[in-house]
């Protein structure tokens, strides 16, 4: 049965039309598909996220067990920066796409979309000293994107959140908005200038208030999953039961290049030696002249043979209306 986000009460004020997005409701539209795209992409847009799992792992050698667990090498990753790459199996296969955030050597945070992440990680950490502790719903979060992101924040937040002294894939722990603390990163799930806020469960409603009169002036809309499955597919973005699942390998739904085999420790290292060499599927993005939607599932053939298949298709505003898939 999905559950609710703190954000449901002012999301259920707004829609009635919803989808189970891994184990919560989500919105499927809020107001309108083509709408919620275009405040994307030309204003912004205002999205729950709480539903990625959320990780910390702490104590002595707390780096070094989340390096030994995730294909990346993260074992040099800068304090306050963030790394994204595949969590995998035993046998080398996607368990999850993820990020990791450096708040000290001692100090890792953690976001998936998986409730294995947590059960791998604390089996890791028996016997030893580090804290394995998953807060999802004590921190909910909401993702603010689109080309006025940044303008809207601004007006709100006590810090400079500029590029440059705020740039892609790092966050902060200074920042609050309105008053409200936030651990605050640069990320985003949609090819634009983005951001996501972590807050506290008892002040994330008087999070989503502040947001909304903010990005009210600048065209800001609250988007559902319909629009985000826009965004993700012109970005190439994967998803977990998508693009992947515990059958398919990192080199095949496009993250190889986060694969680091000459680490020391590397989970599933004899299936992802063998997958890096052996498998001939890649992930890829595919132009169609017709399909829309119902091309999902769809096998792609040259000449009468099959050279592979597609994930999941939408018609592209970006493309002027053409099929775009993975």
């Amino acid at each position: 049965m999905s559950k609710e986000t703190a954000f449901h009460p002012r999301l259920a004020a707004l829609t009635d039309e919803w989808m189970d997005l891994f184990g919560y409701f989500a919105p499927t539209v809020v107001t309108d598909t083509a709408e919620e795209y275009r405040a994307v992409r030309e204003n912004a847009g205002l999205m729950d996220f709480t539903m990625l799992r959320k990780v910390d792992i702490d104590g002595p050698g707390a780096l070094e067990l989340v390096d030994s667990i995730v294909g990346r090498d993260v074992s040099g990753l800068a304090q306050g920066r963030i790394a994204y790459g595949p969590l995998v199996n035993e046998d080398g296969k996607m368990v999850d796409d993820c990020t990791v955030m450096l708040r000290s050597p001692d100090h890792v945070r953690f976001c998936g979309a998986n409730d294995r992440d947590f059960e791998i990680f604390r089996a890791a950490a028996q016997g030893t000293a580090i804290d394995v502790r998953e807060f999802t719903d004590g921190m909910p979060h909401l993702c603010l994107q689109g080309p006025k992101s940044r303008e809207i924040l601004q007006t709100v937040a006590n810090r400079d959140i500029s590029g440059a002294v705020f740039p892609y894939y790092s966050f902060r722990e200074d920042v609050s908005i309105a008053g409200i603390p936030v651990f605050m990163t640069r990320l985003g799930y949609t090819a634009e200038l983005g951001y996501e806020l972590w807050v506290d469960r008892e002040r994330a409603l008087e999070l989503w208030d502040v947001l909304i009169e903010a990005g009210s002036p600048s065209g800001m809309k609250v988007i559902g999953m319909a629009a985000l499955d826009l965004f993700r597919i012109e970005g190439g973005f994967i998803i977990g039961g998508i693009e992947y699942d515990p059958t398919v390998s990192p080199y095949e739904c496009g993250l190889g290049w986060a694969v680091s085999l000459d680490k020391p420790a590397v989970r599933g290292r004899e299936g992802l030696e063998r997958d890096r060499e052996g498998t001939t599927l890649r992930l890829t993005s595919v132009a169609l002249e017709s399909g829309g939607d119902d091309a999902s599932g769809a096998t792609l053939s040259v000449d009468g043979e099959k050279v592979g298949f597609v994930t999941q298709a939408v018609v592209s505003p970006y493309l002027g209306g053409r099929t775009l898939g993975l």
